[in-house]
Order: structure tokens, then sequence, then C-alpha cells
């Protein structure tokens, strides 16, 4: 495992990056509404991106043989957890749709996603996305140089009020790569796992479900379906650990 850690001009880009991603990601939320595609949120994400002189960092993304990923943007609805392509489905009242977005931004990645209700959505589904976001800002709080990635871990996992802790996937480096080392699990004891050290960034992404955490893959090798068909949601940020504790460079506060 090679954790590496950036530098104060480093984060300076990706504080950059993470203001764009930031900004293309509240246009494509304050989009999403009933009748539109998930084809016509890349495609505005694609031009925002381009508007602000950075580039989408998913199209062409392939580890592990997979096939090149085709979309700027991951569009994944109700039981589709994560690493959905846009396709032409249109958002109707009642769904939540998860939007994920990689930025790259003079070679420098911001990675952040958010879920959100399309229209008026019932209690669950409401209390699902809240939960969901409550316990990434809890990870997020325990971003402070000299705790643990077990302390981050665990903050999440505490939060989960009775949903499906999704387990294959969680957060991560980010940096010159989107996927850097170390992983950091959605579930784990605290004080326990690698040290938190100035100049890390990662991304924080707690996903949590109504049913069952069990999931499987598409036959299109990229998107994650839960097994029982029940909601899942999905935030996340990139953050920066500083001498200040935790920035998050994603966001435009």
């Amino acid at each position: 495992m090679t954790i590496i850690i950036k530098s104060d001009s480093e984060i300076e880009i990706m504080r950059e990056s993470g203001l764009v991603n930031a900004e293309v990601r509240e246009i494509l939320f304050d989009t999403i509404e009933p009748g539109i595609t998930g084809k016509e949120l890349d495609q505005i994400a694609r031009k925002e991106i381009a508007t602000r002189g950075a580039k989408p960092t998913f199209p062409g993304y392939a580890p592990m043989g997979k096939p090149p990923y085709p979309g700027a943007i991951c569009f994944s609805v109700n039981e589709k957890l994560v690493h959905g392509i846009p396709n032409d489905y249109s958002l109707k009242e009642g769904d939540i749709v998860s939007i994920d977005l990689g930025v790259t931004y003079r070679n420098f990645v911001s990675d952040a996603a958010f879920t959100k209700g399309v229209g008026k959505i019932s209690e669950v589904a409401d209390k699902l996305i809240n939960v969901t976001r409550e316990a990434m800002h809890a990870g997020i709080d325990k971003m402070h140089a000299g705790n643990k990635i077990g302390d981050i871990s665990h903050a999440i996992q505490n939060c989960a009020s009775g949903f499906g802790i999704i387990k294959e996937y969680g957060g991560h480096g980010v940096g010159l790569e989107m996927h850097e080392d170390p992983h950091v699990p959605n579930f784990g004891q605290p004080n326990l796992g690698i040290g938190i050290v100035k100049g890390m960034v990662l991304a924080i992404e707690p996903m949590f479900s109504v049913g069952s955490p069990a999931n499987h893959e598409d036959e299109d090798q990229w998107t994650v379906i839960m097994d029982d068909k029940s909601l899942s949601a999905h935030f996340e940020e990139t953050i920066a650990v500083t001498d200040d504790g935790p920035f998050v460079l994603t966001s435009k506060k």
C-alpha cells in the first residue's frame, strides 16, 4: 500500500478541481426533476465541466479488465446503488437518484456524489437520504491528524439507523488517480487502521440501503443493483486533512 501525501500547493489545485465539481453538481441537483433522462444530465455535466476548463474523469475509466466507462456521471436510480450508466430512463415522481461526478483539473481529480428525491418521495426514502448524508458528515468530522481510518469507518457505521451498510464499496484516497490508497470502509472499529496525517486526501463515501445490503453487478459490468430491489443512497465528498482539520475540497463553502 502506498499512500500519497499531498503538498499544500497540490491541495490548492485539488481545491480548484473540487470547486468545479461543486458547481457542476449544484447545476445537476437543480436540474433533476420528473422527465429528465440520465443522458440529458450527462450532457449537461460534460458541457459545464468543459466550460470551466476541466475534464470529466469517468469516461474511459476501465479498472480490472472492465469495459471503458462511457459516462461523465454515474446515474443510479432507486435500487441501483452505484456506477449506473447514464441512459434514456426518464426520472419520475417518487424516484431517488444518485449522481456521482469526477472532475480532472490540472491532472488532479475530485470525486463527489449525492442522492436526491424526485418530486414527492416516500418517508423512508427521505430518511434514507438524510441518514446517508449525515453519515458522510460524521465520517468527515473524524478526519483529523492523529485519528485512525477506523474512527471514520466507525462514525459512518454508527449513523446507519437500521439501514443496510454496503460493505463491498467505500471511500478511498484521491489525487492524480481517482482511486488511491487507502481504502476507507463504511464500517469498523475506532482507533484501528492506518493513522490519519496532514496532507492525506480522502473521498468519504457512505452507501446505505433500505433492505438487505446484498448486491450484484449488472451484465453491463458497471451498474451495481440491490439484490432485493430496495432503495439505496450514496453521498461522497473529497476532503483534505490540514492543520486546521478536515477541508472539504468539493464544497462551495
